[in-house]
């Protein structure tokens, strides 16, 4: 074996109860000398003090009732080599019961073993099994048709699973790498090709894990991690603030500018602050816990989506389409409030829309306006709140959620879009006001006249040191004393006032997207009456100026950001310190915009 040999593949083996997965594994292992010293003889011998015929299974079936029932509950991993790669080889169960765990064992996979009994045939659970590697993005599965020996090694009991499952797995969008039958208790080709089957000419199973194709590694792809924490210290003068999380995938260095999603928050890496022994000084990589500090000191929070500036920037939305398989005892129902994880954010979700739902494994579409157990659904989920994800085609660690019920995870799936319009929500609230809208006899025009002056919307905005309440009144104080009909009015009236209802008094101050809805609300009426509104609120986003443009009516909008440089993603007017200079910059392009 080539010592040096650094390649790495993920395998995970899955297959219908009792078909022979572990036995295939463990036969992998036995034969390519990969089992620890004396391991296989303490099994042999534990098989004879309990009167069990030994299998091959029992190298890996470690929990006492996964002995005592004859079935895998949890996944569990081996490891192997050839002379091309190592091999973690993940054992997923098969029984329906444990379909979650056998999701979670998948998810992690570069290629997979699927296990069909050369006796039974192709099951329900063979063609679920079938259908998730195709959801999880699987493309490269071999067929073992196992147990040959006890069809006396019959090419025709061999074909016949060939063409049914064959037929499926291209339904699904999979073009199988190859079909080998095999006896995994007795060694027919497994390790080496068999010669009670002459009439087949195909490849071993260990020689077809070698022709597998090894996937970009996730270094090489665009950076992910997910904030875990953030944390505070504060002993000896250390006044670091560590964002901390696990890399998903690709690399953050000392330098590197990174945005936090949905907040749109930017920021660049100041240190590396390795969390593992392994982690290389300097850089964080892919699998590995992490943290970093920031030269811009903003305020990130748990569940936000941290990303390189300059790489791809993830999905963001309310309004996702997913492909979802649903696991709960009671069926997912619209109007009943789920939450959705996905990386390390939690979020209510609604079921919004049911696109289609169908039989994993009979690939049946039935119309249905609830979706069943063991049910896969294309459908339109709602959250109630803005969430970064990626299209699990274009990166499959943070395409994929779980849907949680009753404190358990009833569902999980893939994100494949957002719906095309990312302020669905939003604009169907304007649509219903405007249909409402009751105007009176006194134009905007005639405000404007009679006042002098043209409506408009300032917004400061900025980093939370920014004292930027003091600026906005400062800047009302002198527009007011020049004749103007000018209003100051902070996002924290708002909360604790207009939306006091969805903000419960002791909580700390949210900025959710609701409260950044009823602002621009109150920003519409405003500008409405003929007034220039000055309105206050920290670290506007990209997604919140969108927001207040659909919301308000007036385009005559100044958004300007107070501090050294912007930290989110906005798209501003102006970027100022907030000084003397930029209150009379701020005054003359007021003038500017608003004279008549």
């Amino acid at each position: 074996m080539t010592e040096n040999n650094n390649e790495h593949m993920n395998i995970v083996i899955v297959g219908h109860v009792d078909h022979g997965k572990s036995t295939v594994i463990g036969r992998l292992l036995a034969d390519t000398g990969s089992l620890p010293e004396g391991k296989l003889e303490q099994i042999k011998e534990l098989c004879r003090r309990t009167s069990k015929p030994f299998e091959y299974a029992f190298l890996l079936d470690a929990l006492k009732d996964e002995r005592s029932q004859g079935i895998t509950i949890d996944t569990a991993r081996s490891f192997f080599k050839t002379d091309k790669r190592k091999y973690i080889i993940i054992d997923a169960p098969g029984h329906i019961e444990f379909l979650k765990n056998m999701i979670t064992g998948a998810s992690r996979a570069d290629a997979a073993l699927l296990v069909i009994d050369a006796a039974e045939g192709v099951k329900e659970n063979s063609r679920r099994h079938g259908y998730m590697l195709s959801m999880l993005g699987i493309k490269q599965v071999c067929v073992l048709v196992n147990k040959m020996d006890n069809v006396s090694y019959s090419e025709k009991a061999y074909l016949k699973i060939v063409s049914e499952y064959d037929a499926f797995l291209k339904q699904i969008g999979i073009v199988a790498e190859g079909f080998i039958p095999v006896s995994a208790m007795q060694g027919d080709n497994i390790a080496k090709t068999s010669i009670n089957m002459p009439w087949y000419k195909g490849d071993s199973v260990l020689t077809m894990l070698d022709k597998f194709r090894a996937t970009k590694p996730l270094d090489y792809l665009p950076f992910r991690m997910p904030v875990q924490d953030v944390y505070k210290f504060t002993a000896d003068n250390d006044d670091r603030r560590i964002i901390a999380g696990t890399v998903e995938s690709g690399i953050l260095k000392q330098g590197d500018q990174v945005v936090f999603y949905p907040s749109g928050k930017k920021t660049h890496v100041k240190r590396i602050e390795p969390m593992s022994e392994q982690e290389e000084v300097g850089k964080a990589s892919a699998g590995y816990a992490t943290g970093f500090t920031m030269t811009e000191q903003i305020y990130v929070r748990r569940g936000e989506l941290c990303v390189k500036a300059d790489e791809l920037p993830p999905l963001m939305g309310k309004h996702m389409k997913v492909s979802l398989f649903w696991l709960g005892k009671n069926p997912m129902v619209k109007d009943k409030k789920y939450y959705l994880k996905t990386g390390t954010m939690k979020a209510e979700c609604y079921l919004e829309e049911i696109l289609s739902v169908m039989d994993a494994s009979t690939l049946v579409k039935t119309e249905k306006q609830y979706i069943d157990r063991h049910d896969v659904a294309d459908c339109i989920i709602s959250t109630s709140r803005l969430c970064a994800f990626d299209n699990v085609a274009a990166l499959a660690s943070t395409g994929r959620f779980v849907i949680v019920d009753d404190y358990e995870i009833s569902g999980g799936g893939i994100f494949t879009d957002t719906v095309e319009n990312l302020h669905r929500y939003e604009r169907a609230k304007v649509m219903l006001r405007e249909g409402k809208w009751e105007h009176g006899y006194v134009t905007v025009e005639e405000r404007s006249d009679k006042y002098d002056q043209n409506p408009a919307l300032i917004i400061l905005t900025g980093a939370k040191d920014t004292n930027k309440k003091l600026f906005a009144k400062a800047l009302e104080r002198t527009l007011f004393d020049e004749g103007r009909n000018v209003y100051y009015l902070g996002i924290g009236s708002v909360i604790y006032g207009l939306s006091a209802d969805i903000n419960p008094p002791g909580e700390k101050e949210s900025r959710s997207g609701e409260n950044i809805r009823r602002l621009a609300e109150v920003a519409n009426i405003l500008t409405d009456t003929g007034l220039i509104l000055i309105v206050t609120a920290s670290d506007l986003t990209k997604y919140d100026i969108e927001t207040i443009n659909l919301v308000t009516k007036n385009d005559n909008m100044l958004v300007i950001w107070l501090g050294e440089e912007c930290t989110t993603d906005i798209e501003c007017d102006m970027v100022l310190r907030a000084d003397e200079d930029a209150l009379e910059i701020i005054r003359k392009r007021v003038e500017q915009i608003t004279a008549r």
